[in-house]
């Protein structure tokens, strides 16, 4: 670990003035690219005029969004409407702390980390049931509640994935999790798991299939219907960053981080390069999803959750408990956690061949899909 001052303190001050400047301008560069990205899947060019490819399109709607006018409904509760965007936003800033981006680059190396990861991004969920409350309307209320039931139903298969793999590792530093990765990522012991986390993380950040609390056409832009100026641009940012928090997660807890494929020893250049690219590839994959799938009634997000997700995230916690315990070889986990993988596969797919979702196009990614 490198220090940026001899004072600890000090330290850690630095450390978060700079995450503090980073997450605007990545907030920024990666509206830009998911514009771009979306316009290139859906043969469009996307943002061209403002700058060079676009690329100061970004900092112009930031600008706008400064200047524009903060409205607030007069029959509002005030405190809770203008509290709501900064429980959002604080956590998500809070959970950055104790995520590692390599081996020197963190704020704070926590021997919980995992732990207090999901444990303080959860809290936004708050947030959203104070917007939707707060606001006195009722589209904004029925997007906060239902933002609220999907989140806190899509916590317990992401939490419990993880839990699968801190329990194959013994530990809940993150930093610990990618050292024990050193020859094979975790994803070949825990494909059901990784696929689990990245459904409910994809839930986590309601975006498509997920969507349904923020959809214009089912609740008229959800909990931030009222909002305007730079508390919406709040909201946004919160979105982002937990975009980002997510995806270096998955790529610390499954794919190895910054050692696998280089090893422990690999210089910090490439340490960096290595968990940019799989980050970015992550995002990217996020980014595809909202363009591609077709979005879940509410039954039918809640019934992915509970009726399927949650009795295979216990299945994964059972197979590593009696590999654990009786001291099975590891092969065993990818065997039996990949079978699963596949019987949860083939079971989605069949609903989803059953209701016709599999004849809809990416054009009914704005319209109510069905899935299950």
């Amino acid at each position: 670990m490198f220090l940026l001052a001899d004072n600890v303190w000090l330290d850690a001050l630095l450390r978060m003035a700079i995450v503090a400047l980073l997450v605007p301008v990545g907030v920024i560069l990666l509206t830009w690219m998911e514009r771009k990205v979306l316009g290139r899947l859906q043969q469009r060019l996307g943002p061209m005029r403002v700058g060079p490819f676009g690329l100061l399109q970004g900092f112009a709607d930031a600008i706008k969004l400064l200047t524009k006018e903060d409205v607030r409904p007069d029959s509002a509760d005030r405190p809770t409407f203008e509290l709501a965007v900064f429980v959002i936003v604080v956590p998500v800033i809070m959970a950055a702390v104790a995520v590692p981006f390599t081996s020197d680059i963190f704020v704070s190396n926590m021997a919980l980390g995992l732990f207090y990861f999901l444990a303080v991004s959860s809290l936004g969920i708050i947030g959203f049931v104070m917007a939707g409350w707060g606001s006195d309307n009722k589209y904004a209320l029925l997007g906060g509640v239902r933002a609220g039931a999907q989140l806190i139903s899509y916590e317990i298969p992401l939490i419990l994935s993880a839990v699968a793999v801190a329990m194959l590792a013994q530990s809940l530093n993150l930093s610990t999790l990618v050292g024990l990765q050193d020859s094979t990522p975790f994803i070949a012991y825990q494909p059901l798991g990784f696929i689990i986390f990245m459904i409910a993380g994809l839930a986590e950040l309601y975006r498509q299939p997920f969507d349904i609390p923020v959809a214009e056409t089912e609740v008229v832009g959800g909990p931030s219907v009222e909002y305007s100026g730079i508390r919406w641009s709040m909201f946004q940012m919160g979105e982002f960053v937990s975009l980002v928090l997510i995806s270096v997660v998955i790529s610390l807890i499954f794919l190895g981080g910054w050692i696998w494929p280089f090893g422990a020893d690999s210089a910090t250049w490439l340490q960096v390069s290595l968990m940019s690219v799989k980050t970015m590839a992550f995002i990217l994959f996020f980014m595809w999803m909202r363009a591609t799938v077709p979005r879940l009634r509410i039954d039918q997000l809640m019934a992915l959750c509970w009726q399927i997700l949650l009795p295979f995230v216990f299945l994964q916690i059972i197979i590593n408990g009696l590999v654990l315990v009786y001291d099975w070889p590891t092969w065993t986990l990818t065997i039996l956690s990949g079978a699963a993988a596949i019987a949860m596969g083939t079971i989605i797919y069949r609903v989803a061949r059953r209701s016709g979702v599999l004849y809809q196009t990416s054009g009914t990614a704005d319209r109510v899909g069905s899935v299950l």
